[in-house]
Protein backbone atom coordinates (compact mmCIF):
# COMPACT_ATOMS: atom_id res chain seq x y z
CA UNK A 1 0.00 0.00 0.00
CA UNK A 2 1.42 3.10 -1.11
CA UNK A 3 -0.42 5.61 0.91
CA UNK A 4 1.35 4.79 4.09
CA UNK A 5 1.91 7.25 7.20
CA UNK A 6 5.28 7.09 6.46
CA UNK A 7 4.70 8.13 3.26
CA UNK A 8 2.57 10.49 3.77
CA UNK A 9 5.15 12.01 6.26
CA UNK A 10 7.65 11.87 3.27
CA UNK A 11 4.93 13.56 0.80
CA UNK A 12 4.44 16.46 3.37
CA UNK A 13 8.04 16.86 3.74
CA UNK A 14 7.84 17.06 -0.54
CA UNK A 15 5.46 19.48 -0.44
CA UNK A 16 7.06 21.97 2.02
CA UNK A 17 10.35 21.74 -0.22
CA UNK A 18 8.84 22.45 -2.90
CA UNK A 19 6.45 25.77 -1.76
CA UNK A 20 9.91 26.56 -0.07
CA UNK A 21 11.42 26.19 -3.51
CA UNK A 22 8.19 27.99 -5.16
CA UNK A 23 8.97 30.95 -3.17
CA UNK A 24 12.46 31.67 -4.47
CA UNK A 25 11.35 34.23 -7.40
CA UNK A 26 13.89 34.79 -9.82
CA UNK A 27 11.76 37.48 -11.33
CA UNK A 28 12.35 39.62 -8.01
CA UNK A 29 16.01 38.29 -7.91
CA UNK A 30 17.08 38.89 -11.00
CA UNK A 31 15.54 42.53 -11.43
CA UNK A 32 17.39 43.89 -8.11
CA UNK A 33 20.82 41.88 -9.56
CA UNK A 34 20.20 44.48 -13.03
CA UNK A 35 19.61 47.00 -10.67
CA UNK A 36 16.22 47.82 -11.27
CA UNK A 37 14.92 47.30 -7.69
CA UNK A 38 11.62 45.43 -7.43
CA UNK A 39 10.08 44.13 -10.37
CA UNK A 40 6.22 44.23 -8.95
CA UNK A 41 6.84 48.20 -8.91
CA UNK A 42 7.27 48.44 -12.50
CA UNK A 43 4.76 47.81 -15.48
CA UNK A 44 1.93 45.49 -14.58
CA UNK A 45 3.29 44.30 -11.21
CA UNK A 46 3.58 41.08 -11.46
CA UNK A 47 6.78 39.48 -10.65
CA UNK A 48 7.18 37.13 -14.00
CA UNK A 49 9.54 36.65 -16.75
CA UNK A 50 7.04 39.15 -19.21
CA UNK A 51 6.90 41.70 -16.92
CA UNK A 52 11.01 41.35 -16.84
CA UNK A 53 11.25 41.23 -20.46
CA UNK A 54 8.61 44.52 -21.17
CA UNK A 55 10.71 46.74 -18.23
CA UNK A 56 14.46 44.93 -17.80
CA UNK A 57 15.22 43.42 -21.14
CA UNK A 58 15.71 39.93 -22.85
CA UNK A 59 18.88 38.53 -20.98
CA UNK A 60 16.59 38.97 -17.20
CA UNK A 61 13.53 37.43 -18.87
CA UNK A 62 15.43 34.42 -20.33
CA UNK A 63 17.09 33.94 -16.47
CA UNK A 64 14.21 33.96 -15.35
CA UNK A 65 12.67 32.08 -17.56
CA UNK A 66 15.38 29.19 -16.79
CA UNK A 67 15.17 29.63 -12.74
CA UNK A 68 11.31 29.39 -12.70
CA UNK A 69 11.07 26.87 -15.08
CA UNK A 70 13.46 24.53 -12.72
CA UNK A 71 11.47 24.65 -9.84
CA UNK A 72 8.93 22.99 -11.72
CA UNK A 73 11.64 20.30 -12.67
CA UNK A 74 12.75 20.24 -9.34
CA UNK A 75 10.26 20.13 -6.99
CA UNK A 76 8.79 16.75 -8.74
CA UNK A 77 11.85 15.10 -9.98
CA UNK A 78 12.97 15.34 -6.03
CA UNK A 79 9.07 13.35 -4.94
CA UNK A 80 10.02 11.09 -8.43
CA UNK A 81 13.19 10.29 -7.33
CA UNK A 82 13.23 9.48 -4.18
CA UNK A 83 10.08 7.74 -3.24
CA UNK A 84 11.44 4.74 -5.19
CA UNK A 85 14.34 4.32 -2.91
CA UNK A 86 12.36 4.75 -0.15
CA UNK A 87 9.59 2.83 -0.54
CA UNK A 88 9.78 0.30 -3.54
CA UNK A 89 7.57 1.59 -5.99
CA UNK A 90 7.02 4.94 -8.07
CA UNK A 91 5.26 7.66 -6.44
CA UNK A 92 1.48 7.62 -7.70
CA UNK A 93 0.49 10.83 -10.55
CA UNK A 94 -1.76 12.08 -7.37
CA UNK A 95 1.26 12.91 -5.16
CA UNK A 96 2.95 14.10 -8.03
CA UNK A 97 0.47 16.83 -8.56
CA UNK A 98 0.01 17.39 -4.81
CA UNK A 99 4.09 18.76 -5.54
CA UNK A 100 3.60 20.47 -8.14
CA UNK A 101 0.70 22.54 -6.85
CA UNK A 102 2.96 23.34 -3.69
CA UNK A 103 5.67 24.93 -5.92
CA UNK A 104 3.00 26.62 -7.88
CA UNK A 105 1.37 28.20 -5.00
CA UNK A 106 4.83 28.98 -3.81
CA UNK A 107 5.70 30.92 -6.89
CA UNK A 108 2.39 32.88 -6.68
CA UNK A 109 2.30 33.30 -2.79
CA UNK A 110 6.12 33.65 -1.77
CA UNK A 111 6.69 32.93 1.92
CA UNK A 112 9.68 35.35 1.25
CA UNK A 113 8.52 38.43 -0.37
CA UNK A 114 5.36 38.89 1.28
CA UNK A 115 2.65 36.23 -0.32
CA UNK A 116 3.09 38.39 -3.70
CA UNK A 117 4.74 37.17 -6.43
CA UNK A 118 3.82 35.42 -10.38
CA UNK A 119 1.28 33.78 -11.92
CA UNK A 120 3.29 30.35 -12.18
CA UNK A 121 3.33 29.24 -15.36
CA UNK A 122 6.74 28.28 -16.27
CA UNK A 123 6.91 26.60 -13.09
CA UNK A 124 3.55 25.00 -14.44
CA UNK A 125 5.46 23.77 -16.98
CA UNK A 126 8.66 22.79 -15.45
CA UNK A 127 6.10 19.98 -13.61
CA UNK A 128 4.99 19.04 -16.81
CA UNK A 129 8.30 18.50 -18.13
CA UNK A 130 8.43 15.64 -15.71
CA UNK A 131 5.02 14.40 -15.31
CA UNK A 132 3.82 14.59 -19.27
CA UNK A 133 6.26 15.68 -21.27
CA UNK A 134 4.17 15.52 -24.81
CA UNK A 135 1.20 17.53 -22.79
CA UNK A 136 3.84 20.02 -22.41
CA UNK A 137 4.98 20.26 -26.06
CA UNK A 138 0.79 20.45 -26.70
CA UNK A 139 0.41 23.22 -24.38
CA UNK A 140 3.58 25.28 -25.87
CA UNK A 141 2.42 24.82 -29.32
CA UNK A 142 -1.06 26.73 -28.07
CA UNK A 143 0.59 29.02 -26.62
CA UNK A 144 3.18 30.32 -29.66
CA UNK A 145 0.31 30.12 -31.86
CA UNK A 146 -1.99 32.01 -29.53
CA UNK A 147 0.70 34.32 -27.96
CA UNK A 148 1.58 34.70 -32.09
CA UNK A 149 -1.21 35.17 -33.76
CA UNK A 150 -2.45 38.34 -31.05
CA UNK A 151 0.87 39.64 -29.97
CA UNK A 152 -0.60 39.07 -25.85
CA UNK A 153 2.07 36.51 -24.20
CA UNK A 154 -1.55 36.69 -21.26
CA UNK A 155 -3.88 35.26 -23.66
CA UNK A 156 -1.04 32.20 -25.29
CA UNK A 157 -0.91 31.68 -21.07
CA UNK A 158 -4.59 31.42 -20.38
CA UNK A 159 -4.79 29.19 -23.70
CA UNK A 160 -2.43 26.62 -22.77
CA UNK A 161 -3.52 26.62 -18.87
CA UNK A 162 -7.24 25.48 -20.70
CA UNK A 163 -5.55 23.45 -22.85
CA UNK A 164 -3.31 21.44 -20.25
CA UNK A 165 -6.27 18.89 -18.87
CA UNK A 166 -7.01 18.38 -22.73
CA UNK A 167 -3.83 17.63 -23.12
CA UNK A 168 -3.01 14.98 -20.64
CA UNK A 169 -6.34 13.34 -21.86
CA UNK A 170 -5.25 13.09 -25.29
CA UNK A 171 -1.94 12.10 -24.14
CA UNK A 172 -2.99 9.49 -22.15
CA UNK A 173 -5.23 8.11 -24.50
CA UNK A 174 -2.84 7.67 -27.50
CA UNK A 175 -0.62 6.26 -24.92
CA UNK A 176 -2.78 3.46 -23.72
CA UNK A 177 -5.82 3.64 -25.55
CA UNK A 178 -8.32 4.08 -22.59
CA UNK A 179 -9.85 7.70 -21.03
CA UNK A 180 -7.93 7.91 -17.82
CA UNK A 181 -9.83 11.03 -16.11
CA UNK A 182 -7.10 11.06 -13.21
CA UNK A 183 -4.16 13.24 -14.76
CA UNK A 184 -7.25 15.66 -16.79
CA UNK A 185 -8.96 15.93 -13.28
CA UNK A 186 -5.62 16.60 -11.31
CA UNK A 187 -4.79 19.54 -13.64
CA UNK A 188 -8.06 21.08 -13.64
CA UNK A 189 -7.09 23.08 -10.13
CA UNK A 190 -3.95 24.45 -12.13
CA UNK A 191 -6.07 25.61 -15.23
CA UNK A 192 -8.83 27.44 -12.72
CA UNK A 193 -5.78 29.47 -10.45
CA UNK A 194 -3.87 30.33 -14.27
CA UNK A 195 -7.40 31.94 -15.31
CA UNK A 196 -7.80 33.48 -11.88
CA UNK A 197 -4.66 34.79 -12.11
CA UNK A 198 -4.99 36.46 -15.35
CA UNK A 199 -8.72 38.06 -14.46
CA UNK A 200 -6.70 41.39 -14.44
CA UNK A 201 -5.37 40.50 -18.09
CA UNK A 202 -9.14 39.62 -19.30
CA UNK A 203 -10.17 42.50 -17.54
CA UNK A 204 -7.39 45.08 -19.57
CA UNK A 205 -8.77 42.42 -22.98
CA UNK A 206 -11.54 43.41 -23.02
CA UNK A 207 -10.85 46.99 -22.38
CA UNK A 208 -8.27 46.77 -25.17
CA UNK A 209 -6.02 48.13 -22.59
CA UNK A 210 -3.54 45.58 -22.37
CA UNK A 211 -0.10 45.74 -23.36
CA UNK A 212 1.82 43.57 -26.61
CA UNK A 213 5.04 42.36 -26.47
CA UNK A 214 6.67 43.50 -29.00
CA UNK A 215 10.33 40.89 -28.90
CA UNK A 216 12.24 42.77 -31.24
CA UNK A 217 12.27 45.78 -28.46
CA UNK A 218 15.36 45.48 -26.39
Amino acid sequence: MIWTPYSLLFLGACILFGYLLGSVNFAIIITRLFGKGDIRSYGSGNAGMTNVLRTVGKTAAVLTLLGDFSKGIISVLVLRLFFPLLFQTPPPIEMEFLVSYAALLGHVFPLYYGFKGGKGILVSAGAMLILSPWSLLICLVVFLAFAAATRYISVGSIAAGVAYPLALLAVRLIQTGTLDWTPAFMALPISILVIWLHRGNIQRLIQHTESKVSFKKK
